[in-house]
């Protein structure tokens, strides 16, 4: 995996460094805060494999907030996690022991740029999880064609992109003009979204649906995570603005990433969260659906 140096996307899995850990407390708050959306799209997935699938593939699954998703959702798969960075992995071992799944998550430590042959010893896999990763990649067509060699005939993969960082804030926050997170997100997302239907269909996919989540959710359906969420993603976003925003917008930005200030995103409770995210689901062709090639011959009645 290689590290993604523009903004757009960057709650997504980068090369294995020291800010490893800061990343995965970021993903872990991701997927607490949007666990209605999680929900959501695995319970989509479920509705597209009959039967349940029984072998799982995260690719660049970061912490494993995928991962325990599709665990959960799968109360038979087997989950096999890849990432190529070792801090990710030793959390999400951590995680998967609080959840109590240790016996159905293992983890691989793997450049998912290089050949994928230690990967393929737990395949052909039933479901392909590929969250916030592919535009990671050096070669996204190159590591979709490695999927198409892994995944059963008749199964699937999932491609999931953010289009930005979340947003949060009110129109006006009480500090400097308002629309501050606007012109933020207008200076820092100057990338165009990621659109991956054509390099699915050159792969040898077939495109079941491209579906993209609109996700609103208020302080209630976000849970107390809420604020430490909103303070993470805009510290971050704050370490690309120095030459995007002009001194006011920054002096303002650094107060509510102050949490001594009145107006500090720590202590306000008008925060909600706006984000897209967009799903690509792809079927291995081979298979009638529904039904799963063992080996064996199968006839339908």
């Amino acid at each position: 995996m290689n590290t993604h140096h523009n903004t757009r996307g960057h709650i997504g899995h980068e090369r294995a460094s020291g800010s490893d850990i800061p990343m995965a407390q970021l993903l872990e708050l991701d997927a607490e805060v949007l666990a209605p959306y999680l929900a959501e799209l695995t319970g989509w997935l479920a509705d597209l494999t009959h039967p349940a699938p029984a072998r799982i593939l995260d690719l660049g699954s970061g912490p494993g907030t995928g991962s325990l998703a599709l665990a959960h959702r799968f109360g038979s798969a087997q989950v096999t996690a890849v990432d190529i960075s070792p801090q990710m992995l030793h959390r999400l071992h951590k995680q998967a022991a609080a959840h109590g799944v240790t016996d159905r998550i293992s983890t691989l430590e793997a450049n998912l740029d290089e050949p994928w042959a230690e990967i393929g010893e737990g395949g052909p896999y039933d479901l392909i999880w590929a969250a916030a990763f592919l535009h990671h990649v050096a070669d996204p067509a190159r590591t979709l064609a490695q999927a198409f060699e892994h995944v059963r005939p008749g199964g699937l993969l999932t491609v999931t992109e953010m289009d930005f960082f979340p947003r949060f804030l009110p129109e006006d926050i009480g500090i400097g003009r308002p629309g501050l997170e606007a012109r933020m997100h207008a200076a820092t997302n100057t990338q165009p979204p990621h659109e991956w239907t054509g390099e699915l269909t050159d792969a040898g996919f077939t495109l079941e649906e491209r579906r993209p989540f609109d996700i609103r959710l208020d302080r209630a359906q976000a849970g107390p995570a809420l604020n430490d969420y909103a303070q993470t993603c805009l510290a971050k976003l704050r370490s690309h603005a120095t030459d995007a925003l002009d001194a006011d917008d920054l002096d303002a930005l650094d107060a509510l990433l102050d949490e001594t200030q009145p107006h500090s995103i720590a202590r306000r409770d008008d925060l909600t969260v706006r984000t897209t995210r967009t799903t690509w689901i792809a079927r291995s062709p081979g298979a009638i659906r529904g039904v799963r090639l063992t080996g064996e011959v199968c006839d339908l009645p």
